[in-house]
């Protein structure tokens, strides 16, 4: 039977754990010039109805550095893009390729794109969900902190997909997650009453703040993303208004760990969700999640595929 990346909440702790240390093992290799052939002869087909820097390359160098070969698929490259039912796509594709990774805008659609689809999908990111992103940040953790269970995590910013995919993560692993968004901008309700279910299953936690500073008390690890994501731009005045006081800034580091780390996804809006200052003194954390995407994402092909 085959299996899909759909949601971070569709994976079980002990299979997190399985992608980070499989991450961890082919980032060794990589570093030191260990080639690991696993996927050879496979090809990855990558739909992307969203752009992105990081989710093309990534996985594009990741298949190639597993022996695959990655197929870019733009909206106006499929039929997909002009009306094809995605079970008709589903259908089509799976019978020239071992998986596809799609970034798009609805969930909906990724989980239509499984039901129909013989071959694996990885969820690149949706509106509620970004499972890839938020696999690479705990790993990059695990790599500054030595440990996951019984960390303190903050997020301070707009309740995106990251932060969807980051709660159900953290609970997951252990870790007790404080999300500081301002009123009107805190997660969804049926996200939060599924997190409650999943609290009850695992060690970690959730908490929901209005106040960035009561998020960041002691804090091990600090996360935020851009106020404006990818078709928001009209938003944009109006949400910089709204946020402004949500940002990470020296004042609220003060309020974290002496040790604190923190993360972002990229692209990072300087002066806006961070200040130029604290970017650039954990910009090693920071690139350093950034790289950790290629590693995480061929642990998923891996675990994915390597068996078709």
């Amino acid at each position: 039977m085959k299996k899909d990346l759909l949601r971070i909440n569709d994976l079980t702790k002990e299979e997190i754990l399985d992608i980070l240390d499989l991450g961890q093992q082919l980032k060794y290799e990589t570093k030191h010039s260990i080639e690991h052939p696993i996927l050879k002869g496979k090809t990855l087909g990558m739909i992307f109805e969203k752009s992105s820097t990081r989710t093309r390359v990534s996985f594009e160098v990741g298949m190639l550095q597993l022996g695959g070969n990655a197929l870019f698929l733009s909206s106006r490259d499929i039929q997909m893009g002009r009306g094809e039912p995605i079970s008709d796509t589903a259908r089509v594709l799976s019978r020239y390729l071992d998986g596809i990774m799609i970034r798009t805008f609805f969930q909906k659609d990724v989980e239509n794109l499984a039901k129909y689809a013989t071959v694996p999908i990885i969820n690149g990111l949706t509106d509620d969900e970004h499972p890839c992103q938020v696999l690479a940040d705990l790993l990059t953790i695990r790599e500054y902190k030595k440990k996951l269970n019984g960390l303190k995590v903050c997020f301070i910013g707009d309740s995106n997909n990251m932060v969807n995919s980051l709660i159900f993560a953290s609970i997951k692993v252990g870790m007790h997650i404080t999300v500081a968004s301002p009123e009107g901008f805190t997660p969804k309700d049926e996200i939060i009453k599924e997190a409650r279910e999943t609290e009850k299953q695992c060690e970690g936690s959730l908490q929901i703040v209005n106040s960035p500073q009561k998020a960041a008390v002691d804090a091990d690890v600090l996360i935020t993303d851009v106020w404006v994501s990818m078709g928001q731009e009209e938003e944009a005045l109006e949400r910089n208004n709204v946020f402004k006081e949500f940002q990470i800034n020296d004042e609220i580091m003060k309020l974290a760990k002496e040790d604190a780390i923190v993360l972002h996804c990229l692209p990072a809006h300087r002066e806006e969700e961070i200040t130029a200052e604290i970017f650039e003194k954990h910009a090693d954390e920071i690139f350093e999640e950034a790289e950790n995407r290629l590693h995480v994402q061929k642990a998923i092909l891996v675990k994915l595929m390597s068996e078709k």
